[in-house]
């Protein structure tokens, strides 16, 4: 079998480094001890008529294996899990309960999380974007508060390290720093566990690592005026 080839960014803004979601793909290949090799697109290349046909939506990443291919990182972390051991336990029942905090995790904690981006950085010049915080703050708070209490005092959701906690610790991380995420001791300790893993740190370490390209055109303007919004904040 070839090695499965994902697509990645050659780069992105300083903010989105460790956070594009090709890195939960890496993570979980790098689980279960899969080699993969990573198709590069420069910034703009991912609307193209070329990628679309992998990627509908024009997004990273996609997921190329034997004449598969697969979009939407959860779906190919679940691929990767069911096709490897490691990330998976064995009976049927394990497994539905593993899946159960994979969509949790994407469908349920990601979307308030996403939000922030949007009133801090993609929509921070908009006049609706400094009031909507709260509110999404609030949303927040509410799904971290609801996770701590499932986890309770075990290291992971589902038993042991699974494609879940994968995941989750790949949600929760996007707020790794922020005090929303502080208030939670117990999911402070359990990205922790999830960002300590070997596999974490190869995942990430490679991320980085491809980000050799270059800003597109228009990049410095666009960074100039949301430092500006934040200025007048």
């Amino acid at each position: 079998m070839a090695k499965p080839v994902i697509t990645a960014f050659d780069w992105v803004p300083d903010f989105a480094k460790g956070q594009v979601r090709d890195f939960r793909v890496r993570w979980a290949l790098e689980e279960v001890g899969q080699p993969y090799e990573v198709r590069y697109l420069s910034q703009g290349e991912q609307k193209g008529p070329e990628h679309r046909a992998r990627q509908p939506f024009g997004q990273v990443p996609t997921y190329e294996e034997d004449g598969l291919t697969l979009f939407e990182s959860g779906a190919i972390v679940h691929h990767i899990a069911s096709k490897w051991p490691g990330l998976f336990p064995d009976d049927i029942a394990g497994r539905s309960l593993v899946t159960e905090w994979m969509f949790a995790a994407l469908n349920t904690v990601e979307p308030p999380i996403s939000e922030l981006a949007y009133v801090d950085i993609f929509e921070a010049d908009k006049s609706w974007s400094k009031p909507r915080r709260p509110s999404v703050e609030e949303r927040i708070a509410t799904r971290l508060k609801e996770v701590a209490r499932r986890l309770g005092d075990r290291e992971w959701l589902a038993g042991h390290f699974s494609a879940g906690d994968l995941l989750m610790v790949s949600v929760l991380r996007i707020i790794e720093d922020d005090p929303l995420l502080a208030a939670h001791p117990t999911l402070v300790a359990y990205v922790k566990r999830g960002t300590d893993r070997p596999a974490f740190r190869r995942a990430i370490d490679a991320q980085i690592a491809g980000f050799t390209g270059s800003p597109p055109a228009g990049f410095a303007e666009w960074e100039a005026k949301l430092k500006a919004c934040a200025a007048a904040d």
